[in-house]
This record gives structure tokens, sequence and C-alpha cells, in this order.
């Protein structure tokens, strides 16, 4: 049986709002699979495993696996091509919302390592990633489908057009590869766009650290907030003053006539830890 024909055989209307566009090429299915890096005992954690497909290739490589899944009415889906499988459980719920670690914890034990694995929806790609990234301490690798723009945004240089405030955040909390790209025909039904598999290692110990995580977010952010406008007019959302901004820059050896996307994640990290430890911002 298609998966059209079981979708139709529930009377499952896909909805947009959720980004239900699935891959049933098993062959394609195996490339995604085969992009963590898996060991034997380990366990995986899928976001929005959708008709279970992916979750199928998954499951032959890991020891366990934990499915979420946020629309209950694929339930009778999921259940007839899990059905075989006695290592994974499925459980309903918004990825969002979740302690992913307290869910993983509960299924492969407190202290549990687990990769995770997502074909992700554009509306939820960047809040679900810095979820991971800030939130989730025993993630050791995520492997992720995105829409290929945004593949080349979290991985593009700084001086690029795509670079920008999501950039800097996760090359500054992960490595960051782009495995392979997925073509839209793949899917069903089939987007507007194409995708990419894009594969991070969030670091065990960082290679540059800030002195402050939460200065160095504001910082970013604030820099980005106005993409046009220098670092001297930008950062200005801060709250800071004209001149504890200019003091600040110079300090970092950063041109006040610079925009945001010339700054490498170094240079983010000097200015962030220059403006905490003068006390420009707390």
């Amino acid at each position: 049986m298609t998966l059209n024909d079981q979708l139709k055989k529930h009377r499952i209307q896909l909805q947009k709002k959720f980004g239900q566009n699935f891959i049933s090429d098993p062959a394609l299915l195996e490339r995604i699979a085969d992009v963590c890096d898996w060991q034997a005992g380990d366990v995986a954690l899928e976001i929005g495993p959708g008709a279970g497909t992916l979750t199928q290739a998954i499951a032959a490589r890991a020891e366990r696996v934990v499915a979420i899944e946020i629309d209950k009415r694929l339930a009778p889906v999921l259940a007839e091509n899990l059905a075989d499988l006695d290592n994974v459980d499925l459980v309903f719920g918004d990825a969002l919302k979740t302690d992913l670690d307290a869910l993983a914890a509960e299924h492969f034990g407190t202290e549990a390592r687990y990769k995770l694995v997502a074909n992700l929806p554009y509306y939820i790609t960047t809040p679900l990633i810095m979820h991971v990234l800030e939130d989730c301490a025993h993630v050791d690798e995520l492997v992720i489908m995105v829409q290929k723009e945004v593949a080349e945004r979290l991985t593009a240089r700084p001086g690029s057009r795509t670079y920008g405030a999501i950039t800097v955040m996760v090359q500054y909390a992960c490595e960051i590869r782009r495995a392979f790209d997925v073509g839209r025909r793949a899917f069903t039904p089939a987007p507007e766009v194409d995708s990419a598999i894009l594969h991070l290692r969030p670091f065990k110990a960082r290679p540059i650290q800030a002195a402050d995580d939460a200065a160095f977010r504001r910082v970013v952010k604030a820099a980005f907030s106005q993409r046009r406008k220098t670092l001297r007019n930008s950062l200005a959302s801060l709250g800071a003053s004209k001149d504890a901004i200019a003091a600040a820059l110079a300090e970092a050896g950063i041109a006040d006539g610079r925009r945001a996307e010339t700054l490498s994640v170094q240079d983010f990290v000097t200015l962030s830890d220059v403006f905490y430890k003068r006390g420009d911002i707390q």
C-alpha cells in the first residue's frame, strides 16, 4: 500500500500548518539515516515522524527510538507502519513545548546521550534548533532536514548575504555541515522548495567561549536587528549609550562603521565579552 493509499484509507488530509511533506523512497530514507555516526547501543529521538518511514530506517540502526509527533490524526498510519518494530516508542506532543532531555531520560535512562533526527517545517526550524542547542545538554548530534535556503543561512560565512544572527548562534554552539540536498519531487506532497540535510554536532568543549552566553546572545541579536545599519547604530538596541558602544567597539578592535554580517563568531564573542566586563549590559 502506498503512502497516498494509507492517507486515503484513514481519510487524512495533510495540513500545511504542520509542514507535512513525507519521503517514501527507501534509498533516500536510508541515506538520511546514515548521516548519523551510529555506534552500538545508540538511542535516538525523532521529531516529526509523520508516516513513520524515516522512523523505520532509524530503528534499524538504533537500539531504541522515541518519536514525537504533533498530529494525532496520523496515529493509525504510524500504528500500521511501526507495528513490527519493538524498539520504537511513539509520543504525541509539541516538540517545542517538550523538555526533550527529560523525555529521553524517561525512555533511555537519566544520563543517556541521544541522537536527534528531524524533518523540520520552516516555521519551527529556528526555534527548535535553538531549543535543542540551548536547553538539551544530552544531544550528541543532530541530523535535520530543512529548506535549502535555511541550510544556506545556517552554513553561511561572514560577509555573505545569508549570514545572520541564527548563523552565528548555531556556529558558536556546534560544528555544522551540509550533508546533501533533497529535491522537492522526493516528497509527498511535493513542497514548493528544495531541501537539504544538515549534520550538527554540539561542542562538548567550545573552541570559542563567551564570558556570558546570555550577553553573547543579546549582542548578536542587537547587531542583526537592523542589518542595513552600522554597528554603532544597530547596537543601540542594547540600551547602552553611544559613548559606551563606541568605547566597547574600540576595545574589541572593531571599526564602528562595520555591519553585523562582516563579523566572525570570534568577533562577536570578543565584543560581547567587552560589553559584559564593562557592565554596559547585564
